[in-house]
């Protein structure tokens, strides 16, 4: 899992069937003192994550599995949202 920040939503008019009603969320990877890491993502939602908020993700398979039984084709998933951390002596909101 990583922890990310959420920046912004995505709108599609087509996609595939199966992400029909499946939310699409921009991430930013982010370190554990909250600095940006990597290139923004697009993930699925499986929480209700709005935008501003941090969250955890997953990649790969195991991105499509809070949708089970359908196969949602995915490689990032959202599957957490996070209140607080502490990392290195100091408190994250």
């Amino acid at each position: 899992m990583q922890l990310a920040r959420v920046i912004g939503d995505v709108v599609a008019t087509r996609k595939d069937p199966q992400l029909h009603g499946v939310t699409l969320l921009m991430v930013q990877p982010i370190a554990a003192d909250g600095s940006a890491v990597g290139r923004p993502l697009i993930a699925v939602d499986s929480v209700g994550a709005g935008v501003g908020e941090h969250v955890f993700f997953v990649r790969g398979k195991e991105a499509s599995f809070p949708f089970h039984p359908t196969e949602v084709p995915t490689d990032a998933g959202i599957v957490g949202i996070v209140d607080h951390w502490h990392a290195a002596g100091k408190d994250h909101p």
